[in-house]
């Protein structure tokens, strides 16, 4: 069935999605530090450590060169075991950041792009696993990755099973004060039709510019109709630089003022010269349109 437009929702439903979105602002104000504004600043930036080209502590030091906030770590592989679900590696990772003086800024589960929550049993173990990773990294969200294998577009049966997962693993996100942030191809009323079935503030929507771009959705409009249900924003535009291609900026932080989002935007984009310098480019831009 199509999903309804904007104007098709009725008034029970808006009035629902308002008080998940209550909710979910409560919710996001318990999970101090990260949502919390820094002194003069409501965004605080950082970068994947995928993107950084680094697969360990070491993306820190790349980070620190640049300037950022802090580092989305990824939790690892299945090739490693999902590693930092070893405390070892936990402690590395805490180590590298305050030696650098930088943050912790998220978890990230990318290999679920190659063993799809929806249909691997291992990946729903990985993710109830997450849950205890991000209470010793002191971090309070993971990126669920729904790409590739994972990728829910045009499949009711994996949306399905990926919704009952969900409510299973909802509540023991509540208790811990972590939210399980959904990253896809999926247009905001496809996210919210999943997130109005799951009916937890600990299920949101993890939004990626670039992503949604890609697929010919109107981010302006979509990060308005997610009103706060967006834990965490991925900043990318393509092969371009930020600033140089399809997503005007300003116009983000304008749907994201009326979104009410505030905390962490990580930097996805492209670097096609020198990381490091690419990469300041790309943070100077941010923060010309994100204080």
């Amino acid at each position: 069935m199509r999903t309804p437009s904007p104007d098709q929702i009725t008034r029970r439903t808006s009035l629902k999605r308002a008080s998940f979105a209550v909710a979910g602002f409560s919710l996001a104000a318990h999970l101090t530090p990260l949502f919390a504004a820094p002194e003069k600043r409501r965004f605080k930036i950082g970068a994947c450590e995928w993107s950084l080209r680094k697969a360990d502590p070491t993306c820190f030091d790349v980070a620190k060169q640049i300037g950022l906030d802090g580092v989305q770590v990824n939790m690892g592989n299945a090739a490693n075991g999902m590693w930092l679900r070893r405390p070892d590696v936990q402690r590395n990772y805490i180590e590298a950041a305050k030696r650098t003086g930088l943050e912790i800024a998220s978890l990230a589960m990318g290999d679920l792009n190659n063993v799809g929550l929806k249909s691997e049993p291992r990946a729903a173990i990985w993710l109830h696993d997450s849950i205890d990773v991000m209470k010793a990294l002191g971090v309070n969200i993971v990126l669920v990755a729904q790409f590739f294998k994972g990728d829910l577009k045009g499949d009711k049966i994996g949306t399905d099973r990926t919704v009952d997962l969900l409510k299973e693993l909802a509540p023991r996100a509540e208790n811990a004060g972590v939210v399980l942030g959904l990253e896809n191809y999926l247009s905001a009323e496809e996210n919210l039709d999943i997130l109005d079935r799951v009916k937890s503030p600990a299920v949101q929507v993890y939004y990626d510019v670039g992503n949604s771009t890609d697929k010919g959705y109107d981010i302006y409009r979509e990060i308005r109709m997610l009103k706060g249900r967006i834990c965490e924003l991925h900043a990318k535009d393509g092969g371009f630089m930020l600033g140089q291609g399809r997503i005007d900026f300003a116009k983000v932080r304008e749907a994201v003022d009326e979104n009410g989002f505030t905390g962490w935007i990580q930097i996805e984009a492209a670097a096609p010269k020198d990381l490091v310098m690419d990469y300041k480019a790309h943070l100077g831009l941010l923060r010309k349109h994100f204080d």
